[in-house]
């Protein structure tokens, strides 16, 4: 799943950045609301966390483009503007969260999966395919109960092939789901990550396997399935 921070403060910026990476999320850091408007045009984001005060606009401003867009993408606002006018007007706007600096990052984190996890959002606790359960919380898949070892970026493709179990997801779109802007990506990064996550799974008893579709890209179906 893919984040977007817009965050004034470099500092706070690339903190939120490294922690929520490493919870598995893809991240896109920002500081200015420029960039924002100029990502958000070409982007598709899970949730947003959006500071208010920045140095070359208002967040509320983003917020109030972004709703009228028809973008329906979560916004957390995370801001130091504590008085009841500024949480009730974000709100008003269309914010579906309003997190206070300071703040603790367990309960930034964990207000995160909870906005993904609302009907239409991207978040499901449990995901199921086959004989694979995944828990999205936890980052722990099993396969008939039994939990199997995998590595973060192959438990991030398995989940982004488990949400759209049974079509097909594009290497650009596996791409963009797995890395930020700013992260390395090596050309044939993906195909690594599928082949590693393939042959971990092909050694287990999962029912279902990772399929390359030949110039489309790749689905998560069952193993009586031709490649």
């Amino acid at each position: 799943m893919k984040l977007l921070i817009v965050e004034d403060n470099p500092e706070l910026c690339s903190l939120l950045q490294e922690r929520l990476q490493k919870e598995g999320f893809a991240v896109d850091a920002f500081n200015e609301a420029e960039d924002a408007y100029s990502v958000l045009d070409t982007m598709r984001y899970d949730c947003i966390v959006l500071d208010l005060g920045l140095p070359d606009g208002d967040g509320l401003d983003i917020l109030t483009d972004l709703r009228a867009k028809q973008n329906m993408t979560p916004v957390l606002i995370l801001t130091a503007r504590d008085g009841l006018e500024d949480r009730v007007k974000g709100l008003n706007l269309g914010a579906d969260d309003y997190c206070l600096k300071p703040f603790e990052m367990e309960e930034l984190i964990a207000r995160i999966r909870a906005l993904l996890r609302r009907p239409g959002g991207a978040l499901g606790v449990e995901l199921n395919a086959g004989n694979l359960t995944f828990d999205t919380v936890s980052r722990e898949v099993q396969i008939d109960g039994d939990v199997i070892a995998l590595a973060r970026r192959e438990l991030d493709v398995l989940e982004e092939l488990m949400r759209r179990y049974g079509r097909v997801v594009s290497k650009q779109a596996l791409e963009e789901s797995l890395y930020g802007f700013n992260e390395d990506v090596g050309s044939n990064s993906v195909e690594a990550h599928i082949s590693r996550l393939r042959k971990k799974l092909n050694k287990t008893t999962a029912s279902i396997s990772v399929h390359t579709i030949r110039g489309v890209g790749y689905i998560l179906a069952d193993n009586t399935d031709d490649d």
